[in-house]
């Protein structure tokens, strides 16, 4: 890192593990009850909070992968009313429908004119964005646009899900986001955001932070995580399963191994 950055230095040092994760696991739970305390239920528990839901809120959420799933039940937890997952993946919507979130798939219906009419016409009152840097945006011209601009290097990010985010959410509303972005973003309509006084919450998780409060969700039956588990197999079969997951193959969500 010093030579592309010489502000940065970085030092090791050995500290036992429960020193830094001093969380222990209740008698009861199983393995795959408690896996996924280490990333994306609290990467989607994070969305949920950032989003800063009140009772009642209709909340939308771009993305239903793993971390867009559990920013659903999540959200549900915290209290919204109605809470509206948005994909193209039908086995992702399924999971989706089966925690109770109304379902858009953005390949066969127009999501500003779905969300107006949930709404309507107000918009989301939170909006999650669990999608990241790699969006799809389905033909979209602003995703037409990323494409080009990063096949020429003038672009990175492809940002269209934050893009419908702060078009979508309404007045003094507020946009979470934990899908990743990694470089420079284009076309952001920040003057839309800012004429609707909209919050902006973002950043990568801190796990421990959430870790206590949803171990003891899980030990109270609020939520089980194992819900978002497809496939099981070996080490072995490691690649093969990335690649089914990388492909969208065979109702791939989740592989534990």
């Amino acid at each position: 890192l010093t030579g592309h950055y010489p502000c940065v230095r970085a030092e090791y040092v050995r500290v036992p593990f429960a020193d830094v994760c001093p969380t222990k696991v209740p008698e009861g739970l199983t393995d795959e009850q408690v896996l996924f305390l280490t990333d994306i239920f609290p990467t989607g528990f994070q969305g949920a909070k950032f989003a800063e839901i009140e009772d009642g809120d209709t909340v939308a959420v771009w993305g239903c992968g793993p971390v867009g799933q559990f920013c659903i039940r999540s959200a549900q937890m915290l209290g919204a009313g109605h809470v509206v997952a948005i994909d193209l993946v039908p086995e992702r919507l399924a999971l989706a429908a089966a925690a109770g979130a109304e379902i858009i798939n953005f390949e066969k219906e127009d999501v500003y004119e779905r969300l107006n009419q949930i709404t309507k016409g107000r918009g989301p009152d939170r909006c999650i964005d669990a999608v990241g840097m790699e969006a799809h945006g389905h033909g979209t011209w602003d995703s037409i646009a990323d494409r080009a601009l990063a096949a020429t290097g003038l672009g990175t990010d492809r940002c269209h899900v934050l893009r419908d985010c702060l078009r979508n959410v309404r007045a003094g509303g507020t946009v979470s986001v934990s899908g990743v972005y990694g470089g420079f973003l284009n076309m952001v309509p920040f003057g839309a955001a800012f004429q609707k006084g909209v919050t902006i919450r973002m950043g990568q998780c801190n796990v421990l932070n959430y870790m206590d409060e949803l171990m003891k969700a899980i030990e109270e039956g609020k939520i089980d995580p194992s819900f978002v588990i497809t496939h099981r197999c070996g080490l072995e079969d490691g690649p093969k399963m990335y690649e089914k997951f990388k492909k969208k193959q065979d109702g791939c969500i989740k592989v534990v191994m």
